[in-house]
């Protein structure tokens, strides 16, 4: 036994800085988009280089996901104080016939002054969706009078220079959404 704790003193340290979600760096998730802020400006993501950015696909009339990461969230961002000022959030909605750019404005915004609601065109939508591996689907309700939306949940992190970093699980603390937002900072 002596030996054992002997060899364990020998081994690396412990990891301490960790994340909570994935590590996705080097994938082939390139992040690119063509879409329309919630202001009515055409948007990239080459248009946020040297903050970090956390990008979420959902939709408005979702009712437990969406506005429970958007909430947690904006609790990320009031935890990091200052350094919010560094990290962009943006909402891409998987629902561009329901979810206008006036809808966004007011829906997104209320989370957050500062997060940017995305829209764009069927085609562009599915494009941007392609470059980040999500997927969405209209699901009718069971009258058939609606539909809801399921969609991929997390939040996908980019580091300063617009290089996929992480994917952050929807379920994560505030503390953790953070930590792992900031993680490459």
């Amino acid at each position: 036994m002596g030996l054992s704790l002997l060899l364990l003193g020998c081994g690396p340290a412990p990891q301490t800085d960790f994340l909570v979600g994935t590590d996705v760096t080097g994938s082939s998730i390139n992040g690119q988009f063509t879409l329309t802020d919630h202001m009515g400006r055409l948007r990239h993501l080459d248009d946020f280089k040297g903050k970090l950015v956390a990008v979420f696909f959902g939709y408005t009339r979702c009712p437990d996901v969406c506005p429970t990461t958007m909430m947690s969230l904006a609790s990320a961002m009031k935890l990091l104080g200052d350094k919010s000022r560094d990290v962009q959030v943006l909402f891409i909605t998987v629902d561009p016939e329901r979810d206008t750019q006036e809808i966004l404005a007011q829906y997104v915004p209320s989370f957050h002054p500062d997060f940017l609601g995305l829209v764009g065109t069927p085609a562009q939508l599915k494009e941007a969706a392609r470059n980040y591996r999500a997927v969405y689907r209209k699901q009718a309700t069971e009258d058939g009078d609606s539909y809801t939306m399921d969609h991929s949940a997390g939040v996908y992190v980019f580091d300063r220079e617009g290089k996929i970093r992480a994917f952050l699980r929807h379920d994560q603390t505030p503390a953790e959404l953070a930590h792992d937002i900031t993680h490459f900072y």
